[in-house]
């Protein structure tokens, strides 16, 4: 590698929980770090999910992408892989461990980009991507194959864990490479990026060893039918109820297009080890017993399109919740995504189900490190500068906090943003003026980036006030209306029940129309129909008007 300043460019991840995706760039050489996708907020009404922003990729014609690099297959490190392969030039080759290259093809296929090349490596592997050179270790986290990255660069040694937690007990047996980071601390770490997402949490994240004797007691408990909600990609849970329905004697139903998927891939590639004696197709659960049965399935976020949260609003095809079924979610809510997972909980509730959800049972831990990991992190890796990444603000801060607590210096703490150019040379690292345009991409539909803050803003205000909607029917020659208005509300009042505002409506119509004959009738209309609305009910509906003139 060249001996030039290396530019760091986080393009989503920092200051949110999800969209990970960064740039590192040498000169005009440069490597992509994961392509993700994020849950999107309450009042982002309609968005599906959101991408990150690629303008500063698109419009530096000069840069040579030699590759994306993934660290493992959860959604918000890979879902954005089909968008991204679209925007950039062609040709781009992605490196990955091999279930996450699994998970990388079926979403490529599933978007006709069956040409992309995909090429697999494994923890320990040395990587000469263009001028870059990469070592990957094993590190545990909540899918097997996830891994961490250790950068070879002219100014020193760049590690970056990935998504990661000190498991000792993992589902798959894999435990974390303890002795290559100690290495790279001998070595000399320059700048260590490291998992913020629980650094306001004490302690030790559990590991995984004590779900499968909390769903065991679920299971024997449960007198019907068991649903475990969880991600798709989540490949440790599926594996440890798929031992605890063997041990109970109940069928194992993989419900839902992707979690289907994800679990063939997983269980091609030796990932899970499900005896085909317990798998039941969703088509023959009539044929066995209610209390035999057990579904895998999605939505324990809450989203609207999964299948549990279709399941809490009955509009899911062929599947309904029953009095008695036991529904288990396995997973924390993302964030900011707390309100819409507990409505689906109580939507559950109303319908007969029994839900258990963590803290009720240890059905899920996370996934990601708590502060003694991320002090042992920092302890084995002895870095100079530490950056850290993933986490909204109040988790970055706070894991800066505990850097200066572990020993880093205070000035060598990076505490910084999407879009924020962070430079790499021999004089250390730094912050520096330069900021790139790192925004949200909403995905909506087939939509994308077609919507912007203002459409979502618009959305927002019909959420909340609704709309009003007078159209009129104008005299060309005379100016006076030849009726009364039609008047239509949504979301607003029930006109039924609102004579004396409709006279008011009706009465500032007619008023606004005759003093206003010189083709400023519309906005004139609305102006003034907004301030009565206001004035008689406080809210602020969006106001249209119609002007037809015969």
């Amino acid at each position: 590698m060249a001996k030039g300043k290396l530019r760091i460019i986080p393009l989503g991840g920092l200051g949110e929980i999800g969209k990970n995706m960064t740039v590192f760039e040498m000169g005009n050489d440069a490597l992509i770090l994961d392509t993700g996708i994020m849950f999107p907020a309450n009042d982002m009404h309609g968005v599906d999910y959101i991408i990150p922003e690629l303008t500063y990729l698109l419009e530096r014609k000069d840069l040579k992408i030699h590759g994306i690099l993934y660290t493992h297959g959860h959604e918000d490190h890979i879902g954005a892989v089909d968008h991204v392969v679209k925007a950039l030039p062609s040709g781009i080759p992605l490196y990955a461990t091999p279930l996450t290259a699994g998970l990388l093809e079926y979403k490529l296929r599933d978007a006709g980009l069956r040409d992309t090349v995909v090429k697999t490596f494994k923890a320990g592997d040395m990587l000469q991507i263009g001028p870059f050179k990469i070592e990957a270790f094993h590190m545990t986290h909540s899918i097997p194959d996830c891994v961490g990255f250790a950068f070879d660069t002219p100014h020193g040694l760049i590690v970056h864990t990935g998504d990661y937690k000190f498991d000792n007990t993992p589902v798959d047996g894999r435990k974390p490479d303890y002795a290559r980071l100690a290495r790279y601390g001998e070595k000399g770490v320059k700048l260590l990026m490291a998992d913020s997402t629980n650094s306001d949490q004490d302690g030790w994240t559990p590991s995984e060893a004590i779900i499968e004797p909390a769903f065991e007691r679920v299971f024997k408990e449960a007198k019907g039918r068991i649903m475990v909600a969880t991600f798709a990609s989540l490949m440790s849970r599926i594996q440890q109820v798929a031992n605890v329905s063997k041990k109970v004697g109940r069928k194992m139903v993989i419900y839902g297009h992707t979690m289907r998927e994800y679990t063939k891939i997983a269980m091609r590639l030796g990932y899970l080890e499900i005896p085909e004696s317990i798998v039941l197709d969703a088509g023959r659960i009539s044929s066995v017993e209610p209390h035999k049965l057990v579904f895998m399935i999605t939505g324990s976020q809450g989203e609207p399109s999964a299948v549990l949260s279709k399941l809490a609003t009955g509009k899911q095809r062929n599947l309904e919740v029953q009095e008695g079924d036991t529904i288990i979610l396995s997973s924390h809510p993302i964030p900011g995504n707390e309100e819409m997972v507990y409505r689906t909980i109580n939507r559950l509730i109303e319908r007969g189900a029994n839900v258990i959800y963590d803290p009720l049972e240890d059905v899920h831990v996370s996934g990601h490190c708590r502060r003694e990991e991320m002090r042992l992190m920092i302890n084995l890796t002895q870095p100079q500068y530490i950056l850290p990444v993933h986490g909204e603000a109040r988790h970055l801060r706070q894991h800066g906090k505990l850097a200066v607590e572990a020993g880093v210096a205070a000035n060598h703490v990076i505490i910084s943003e999407n879009g924020v150019v962070i430079d790499v040379d021999r004089n250390g690292v730094r912050k520096t003026n330069e900021r790139i345009s790192a925004g949200y991409v909403f995905v909506d539909g087939n939509g994308v980036g077609d919507i912007g803050r203002a459409v979502i803003h618009d959305r927002e205000v019909l959420a909340r006030d609704g709309f009003f909607l007078v159209a009129v029917s104008v005299d060309k020659n005379t100016g006076k209306l030849l009726k009364a208005p039609d008047i239509i509300s949504r979301g607003f009042v029930y006109l039924r029940e609102a004579d004396d505002l409709l006279d008011s409506v009706r009465d500032t119509v007619q008023q606004v129309i005759e003093n206003n004959r010189n083709g400023r009738r519309q906005e004139a209309l609305e102006e003034s129909l907004g301030r009565l609305l206001y004035n008689e009910t406080r809210r602020r509906p969006m106001v249209f008007s119609i002007v037809n003139e015969i």
